[in-house]
């Protein structure tokens, strides 16, 4: 938990309070319903919560900003970012119904308001957002295939309207059709663990 407020030390106390809540949940919840690895969930807290959150470091969402998070597993990238944004709403979305009981559970015990959970494919869902999210659930070009639709034009942030994933590894390749219009950031360049090394934010406009 240091370490996460090391990076966002202008947390308030509701938010310190339901990030820190995190670690009991996803412990307790994990030891009935495996969406974390066994072997990494001692390493919950940067692995997966401070590693969605880079997305913060990118855009800081404005207040109404809808936001779908696709393959959603236990809750990352939405619920920590659910935290972060209580001013806007997420919709978490996962076709695995034991997955979405975890991420609606989760949500649950930290009252967060502004969180849906859905189970069905994204492809499936006919509203509209302002953003997409994703954490290393598919490649690009297939997850622009599932909720490219979903995503609508134009937008109040700093960045268009458009999606944002977390991707890790060598992503060239798979960059290589969006090259001229997309962002990439390496997150190492606001986190300095390790982990993070080779782990990147993605920014292709609607």
């Amino acid at each position: 938990m240091q370490t996460i407020l090391s990076y966002f030390p202008g947390l308030d106390q509701t938010q310190r309070t339901q990030l820190q809540e995190l670690d009991k949940l996803y412990r307790h919840w994990n030891a009935q319903i495996n969406v974390i690895s066994r072997k990494d969930i001692d390493n919950l807290m940067v692995h997966h919560v401070l590693h969605s959150m880079a997305i913060a470091k990118v855009i800081n969402f404005a207040r109404g900003t809808r936001i779908m998070d696709i393959g959603t597993g236990g809750g990352f990238p939405g619920i920590p970012l659910a935290i972060l944004f209580p001013l806007c709403h997420f919709t978490l979305v996962d076709s695995i119904g034991k997955k979405t009981i975890v991420a609606q559970e989760v949500a649950n015990a930290l009252g967060l308001t502004n969180v849906t959970v859905v189970k069905s494919r994204a492809e499936d869902i006919p509203d509209k957002f302002d953003f997409v999210v994703s954490r290393a659930v598919a490649p690009i070009a297939q997850l622009i295939g599932w909720s490219g639709k979903s995503v609508k034009p134009g937008g109040s942030n700093s960045l268009p309207n458009g999606m944002i994933f977390l991707k890790g590894g060598d992503i060239s390749e798979e960059l290589k059709p969006y090259r001229r219009h997309c962002e990439r950031w390496n997150i190492q360049d606001f986190f300095e663990e390790e982990y993070f090394a080779e782990k990147y934010i993605v920014f292709i406009p609607s």
